[in-house]
């Protein structure tokens, strides 16, 4: 197996650990609160420790990648996902799982921090997209894994202890393939200055990726994350919507640097603005089968976001570096966490208006449900403006300006 192989490899299973702490945590919510008798607010606050490390670690992780190099952040990374993954089987306090769960978030930002930047500066152009999409096809992909795992243990009888102990795997497998491998240098000098760095991420180019990313995360992860609760009276299955939606977003990606050499990678995000504001409108209307068929739509929409909109930092601002590439997603981080209580209050809002008109019971969930989807449709919506402005932007920019 080639140094580039095993690199990749490496960070694909980084990936699917990410992904497995996300699913499986989730699916063994219920076991953890009745065992340690925990409160719905204590269970949304370890979640939160999740979301906090993320972007903590990506950010930091970005600052000395060129310093202390991206191995260094993954052996960081394997220590913070094996002390809180063994914390937490082993933890029988609210203190130590919120612990735990930090230290696992701060282990999958390192996981971002460390190996985007390894992707872009090991492969070129097309190539680069292409294994970028790819990489990025385990966050979902794992998810479905991890949550047909995690419903199969528990069917099965099988603690919630055995369950987060299947992340281990993941682990030890990523640890051994970076140890063995070397890592490449940037492929653009300016890259590893933290001067050039700054000075990139202060172009009008940057600022503007920084704001849409905002935009493509929320409009991925909101729908998402409310599924259950927005959709639970629409006569479909929310959790057979999740598992759907992940489904296609692994597949999507997986073919994602087909879609980039087709359409480069602007016409590709105008394309998945487009298809998400339509997907998410589609879930705020349909019922029954048809939001099945709205759920695989926003699927193919928001599919593309996140690797590409790093795939273009890397190849058009290269100059930003690993920081660049950091600050980006921890941008879509931060922004899909403020807007958690925002879209909460939506949902709470629109219940109020449905109660007002005399609504009650399944028909009072289904019309506020979709009424704060229809809301949602707003991300989608501007993003399809802004991505048709960067599509002539990029069309008629000179070399010389990138």
């Amino acid at each position: 197996m080639t140094n580039e192989k095993k690199l990749f490899y490496g960070s694909c299973f980084a990936l699917i650990t990410t992904a497995l702490s996300f699913s499986l945590r989730a699916g063994v919510l219920p076991q953890i609160q009745g065992e340690l008798g925990l409160t719905g607010e204590q269970l949304g606050t370890i979640n939160q420790m999740w979301f906090l490390g993320f972007p903590i670690s990506m950010i930091i992780g970005g600052l000395v990648y060129h310093t202390v190099g991206g191995k260094r952040i993954m052996q960081f990374a394997f220590l913070a996902h094996m002390i809180g993954i063994i914390m937490t089987i082993y933890s029988g306090s609210y203190t130590a799982l919120l612990i735990s769960t930090l230290l696992i978030g701060l282990g999958n930002g390192c996981t971002e921090a460390a190996c985007n930047p390894m992707i872009a500066d090991a492969y070129e152009g097309n190539m680069m997209s292409k294994m970028m999409n790819r990489f990025h096809m385990w966050f979902p992909g794992g998810i479905v894994l991890g949550s047909l795992l995690s419903k199969f243990m528990t069917d099965g009888g099988v603690g919630y202890q055995m369950q987060l102990a299947m992340m281990v795997i993941p682990t030890l497998i990523y640890a051994y393939l970076f140890m063995v491998s070397d890592w490449p240098k940037a492929k653009v000098a300016e890259a590893a200055s933290i001067s050039s760095n700054f000075k990139a991420m202060f172009s009008p180019l940057f600022l503007f990726m920084a704001a849409c990313m905002a935009l493509t995360a929320i409009s991925e992860f909101g729908p998402q994350q409310w599924s259950s609760l927005i959709l639970a009276k629409s006569g479909a299955q929310p959790m057979l919507i999740l598992a759907l939606v992940t489904g296609v977003m692994a597949v999507a990606r997986y073919f994602g640097g087909d879609m980039v050499h087709q359409f480069n990678t602007t016409g590709v995000l105008l394309g998945s603005a487009i298809l998400a504001a339509i997907g998410v409108y589609l879930l705020s209307t349909q019922t029954g089968t048809m939001a099945y068929v709205a759920a695989f739509i926003f699927a193919l929409g928001v599919a593309y976001f996140w690797p590409n909109m790093i795939g273009f930092v890397a190849d058009n601002i290269p100059e930003s570096g690993a920081l660049g590439m950091s600050i980006v997603g921890a941008v879509g981080m931060f922004a899909n966490s403020i807007f958690q209580p925002i879209i909460g209050g939506w949902i709470d809002r629109d219940k109020a208006a449905a109660m007002a008109e005399g609504l009650t019971g399944d028909e009072l969930e289904l019309v506020a449900g979709q009424a704060t989807l229809g809301t949602m449709v707003t991300f989608p919506a501007i993003l399809i403006v802004a991505f048709t402005f960067l599509y002539f932007w990029m069309k008629n920019r000179t070399p010389a300006s990138a």
